[in-house]
């Protein structure tokens, strides 16, 4: 993605008007980054050692405004309900994002162990009850399906959370990410989770994703695929869409097993429905980046934080604008970051720096 492309919703941000100081009125910096500038918050990974599968927990121990938009149609997810700007509850803990499918979901059990050990919760007057939701992801075609993430690995991952910027590639809840599966996943490619932000006006918007799709990752400055779906020798990208549209279609794709989720983080003043709606736009970056988006195969899920630590306020528009900018570009991050996927028991999938003319730029990898 361009600079000027990705600064674009910075640069409205950046007039809001005169409670702006000058030092803050430009873009502070640009795709670099993660999601822990986002003050409040912390990252941390689980990866299994047995086979490519982990979870993240993104955890807000001074609790944060959340909202979710669910756009897939395979999803499986925990306490997203509870996320209605019509409900009880206004603001979360922690996020987890999880492999393992729907087994997956348990790992939330242990972060709100973690929590709760150290009194972080809703007050309930007899207790506080952690307020965890989670999404997963569908990797359980990577190696034994009988390892997935439990209530261990989601407290491990807490442990290990720390506010500095979290490894991306093959860790986590992107260990066994894969893309451009509607050929199968012998044609697929290795993929990641990865992480950016931005930061304009004095707030920070930050996204971490972990990219699992069906269809290809599209860089947005070219409008080609930089990983995804391979021709028959696996030699080159196939171009999923191009594909499509000559007719060459697919049967043989199991409904649920891909799903792109992710999670969106300002230090902005947010209310439930600002959260909800930014969100929504977030979206945006996905449909950017990854093509086709949203499949019946696909669960994606995005959540919006907003932890008020800035104690400013900005239009939801304007920052939808720059949460869709900035999870296109922790996609992008999440393929540059991955690596080959090989070994006993597992499929041979390349990652985009390993096919010819891929950009091998990197991020913070493991």
């Amino acid at each position: 993605m361009e600079r000027r492309e990705f600064l674009a919703g910075a640069t409205a941000i950046a007039a809001l008007g005169s409670s702006t100081s000058s030092s803050d009125s430009a873009a502070q910096s640009g795709p670099a980054g993660a999601i822990t500038d986002v003050a409040g918050i912390k990252v941390g990974h689980f990866t299994d050692s047995r086979r490519p599968t982990g979870c993240t927990v993104i955890v807000v121990e001074e609790a944060a405004t959340a909202g979710v938009d669910v756009r897939g149609a395979a999803p499986g997810t925990r306490e997203t309900d509870l996320l209605d700007p019509s409900n009880l509850v206004d603001k979360v803990h922690a996020i987890v994002l999880s492999g393992g499918s729907a087994f997956g979901l348990e790992s939330a059990t242990g972060v709100v162990r973690w929590l709760e050990e150290r009194g972080i919760g809703f007050d309930v007057g007899v207790a506080r009850v952690p307020i965890v939701p989670a999404a997963i992801l569908f990797d359980l075609g990577i190696g034994d399906p009988k390892i997935r993430p439990d209530a261990e690995a989601g407290y491990k991952a807490c442990g290990a959370a720390t506010s500095t910027a979290p490894a991306e590639g093959n860790v986590g809840a992107g260990a066994g990410a894969t893309v451009g599966k509607l050929f199968t996943l012998k044609r697929a490619m290795k993929c990641g989770i990865g992480t950016a932000s931005v930061r304009v006006a004095g707030m920070t918007v930050g996204a971490i994703v972990a990219v699992n799709a069906v269809g290809d990752v599209i860089d947005p400055a070219t409008g080609k695929p930089i990983a995804g779906a391979r021709t028959e020798d696996g030699k080159r990208l196939l171009n999923t869409r191009d594909a499509i549209l000559r007719g060459e279609l697919t049967t043989g794709l199991r409904a649920g097993t891909a799903t792109t989720i992710g999670v969106i983080a300002t230090d902005a003043v947010l209310t439930k429905a600002q959260a909800r709606k930014i969100a929504q736009m977030a979206h945006d970056g996905l449909a950017r980046t990854i093509r086709p988006i949203h499949t019946t195969s696909d669960g994606d899920t995005v959540f919006a934080l907003g932890t008020g630590a800035s104690g400013r306020r900005a239009p939801t528009t304007l920052l939808g604008a720059l949460a869709a900018d900035v999870l296109a570009e922790a996609v992008l991050r999440a393929v540059r970051a991955a690596t080959r996927l090989a070994g006993p028991g597992l499929p041979d999938l390349p990652s985009a720096r390993d096919l010819p003319g891929s950009d091998g730029t990197t991020g913070h990898t493991a």
